[in-house]
Formats: C-alpha cells, structure tokens, sequence
C-alpha cells in the first residue's frame, strides 16, 4: 500500500471517529508526556520500555472532589528487529465522591514503516480490557430515609471493553486519533436494581509539532480535541519551550468550544475551564519528572484553590538498541 493511500486510509479513520457518541473521560494536562492514556497506537512509539505514572488531585478545597492516577508501560516485541508491533498495558482509577472507576487495558498496536530511514510511521492500535464502576451508599445523605433508589451498601459492577486508534508520527510532527468505551452501548448496568452510571463512547484528535528555534531551543506547541457528542466539545490548545532537550516550560488553556449546534445543553454555559502552568524535567535521556498546576477559570474558580498533577516515566533501553530518530512525543 502506498504512502498515499496509508494517509487517506489515516483520515477516513479519523472522520468516523468523530462520529462516534460519546461521554468524557478523565483529564490530564499533562497528555502529551504520556501518550497511551489517549491512544492504543501509541504503544512501542519510543521505542524503549517505557514506565509512565500520572497523578491528578482537581479542585483543592472541595470535598471529595476528583482524584485521578494513571500507570502504564508499553515497549516494542522485538525491539531489535522490523520494530512493527508494539504493546502496552495501562490502569487508571479515578474517585469523585461516592464513585469510583478502575480499568485495566492491555494494548497491542501495528506499526507500518513508511520510508527506509524508519523516521516515519503509521499505526494502528486497538486496547481489551475491563472497567470496574463502584458505588459506596455509605457516603450519601438521603432527604428520606429508606429511600429505595439510594443503595445502602457498596454497589458494584465489572463491564468489558475496546478501544481503538491510529497514529502518525515523524521526527517533527505527530497526529492521532482514537475512540474509547466502544462497548459501552451494549448491556445493561444494573445491580440489585441500582442504576449504576457508566463511561460511553469518548473520541480523541490530537496533534503537535517541534519546531527548532535555535540550536539550544525548541518549540512544542499542541492541541487535543475531546468530543462526547452531548456536553461541550473540548479543546485544550498550549505549548511547551524547551531548552536543551532538558527542561520544558509550559503553558496551555482548556475550554469549551461549539462546533455546532447541539440542542440537549443548557444555555449561557460559561465555556471557559482551566490555564495550566507547566514545567517537565529530564534528569537524564531516560528519566522525566513533570508537574502541572491547573487556574481554574469558570464560576468554580472561587470555590476551590486548583488543581495540581505530577507525573513520571522511566524508560529502560536494550543494550543493543538504536534509535535513529530521537522521541520527543
């Protein structure tokens, strides 16, 4: 198949995604240091095995607000040959209040070369796993005691689940895009006759350059694009400057955007979410610390005193292991 026909082929895929219904997921601000938590493609992109770990505590100062935390690890099957297959395994929990939602993922993604300097590749990655929703009566305060839609206890329930992607990269740019909870339609979610809530179909575009300013600085500005076809559309737009490779300031804004006219939401909604401050160091090659602190900046701005994310990700490279284009997506 030729080049051309790959990157038609690429474009079709992403188009049908933003068709897809879908309900949000999680939210981190720093996505694009760990690319498998919004893309089943991504998997063995470094090349190295590779340990991400993410953490995000939102909206200090309100009880029982969300918590979230990432873990995976991805690598390639056959690091020192053809480099096409690519495998991940990720886990995320994530609590507000009374609900709780864990998930496991093990991720398998298809890596065609595209040109003989192996700078370039397209690749196609779909994720099994399973999603655990629990809910703990225990933290309610019913109006009417003895209310029969209130459970007394800890509800819970365990549902199968896909997810599918495709990406593309070169040394300088990468684009992709993915659909998640693809199962999420079918079944029901009901236990002891409890109406448990559940994540539906979530789709991904995103997208970002490096962009050399001088020998010693770079450019890395991004966009991600989150779409559930019933609440607002997402956008989080921003950008990084590096210096050195080694230290990465950063910036980026998350709003609300209407892209058309969607007549389930309410109107006069404030579209306006969070600015986050940014700064990612590598200590080394292969070790990066970042951390992220979220301005919120909606009506929720006085209530609360931000949001802070840290993250991690350690990678173990082959003794024999070359990598031609270095990674910094």
């Amino acid at each position: 198949m030729s080049r051309y026909k790959l990157l038609i082929l690429f474009w079709g895929l992403t188009f049908w995604m933003l068709q897809a219904r879908a309900q949000q997921t999680v939210q981190f601000s720093q996505y694009v240091f760990n690319g498998l938590a919004l893309n089943p493609a991504y998997a063995g992109y470094k090349d190295d095995l590779t340990l991400n770990l993410s953490s995000r505590i939102q909206w200090v100062g309100i009880n029982d607000a969300p918590k979230t935390g990432v873990a995976s690890v991805d690598g390639l099957l056959n690091s020192s040959g053809n480099k096409n297959v690519g495998l991940g395994l990720i886990a995320t929990f994530d609590q507000l209040g009374p609900e709780s939602t864990t998930s496991v993922y093990a991720n398998y993604a298809y890596r065609l070369r595209l040109d003989a300097l192996d700078t370039k590749r397209l690749c196609f990655g779909i994720g099994f796993g399973a999603i655990q929703y629990r809910l703990d009566g225990t933290k309610f305060n019913a109006t009417d005691a003895g209310d029969s839609e209130i459970t007394t206890g800890i509800a819970s329930n365990i549902t199968p689940d896909f997810r599918f992607g495709v990406y593309y990269y070169t040394p300088k740019v990468y684009v992709g895009a993915s659909v998640f909870n693809l199962l999420s339609g079918t079944g029901t979610n009901l236990v002891d006759n409890i109406q448990l809530a559940k994540q539906v179909r979530t789709a991904y575009l995103t997208g970002g350059a490096l962009l050399p300013l001088s020998e010693t600085i770079d450019l890395k500005p991004s966009f991600m694009i989150k779409e559930d076809f019933k609440g607002p559309t997402n956008l989080d737009i921003g950008g990084y400057i590096a210096f050195n490779k080694a230290v990465w300031l950063g910036t980026s804004y998350r709003t609300g955007v209407q892209i058309w006219n969607k007549n389930n939401l309410q109107s006069g909604l404030d579209q306006s979410d969070a600015v986050a401050a940014i700064v990612q160091f590598y200590v080394n090659d292969h070790f990066r610390i970042g951390y992220s602190f979220d301005f919120t900046t909606s009506k929720l701005a006085g209530s609360q005193n931000g949001s802070h994310e840290f993250s991690l990700s350690i990678s173990f490279p082959g003794k024999k292991q070359r990598v031609v284009s270095p990674r910094y997506f």
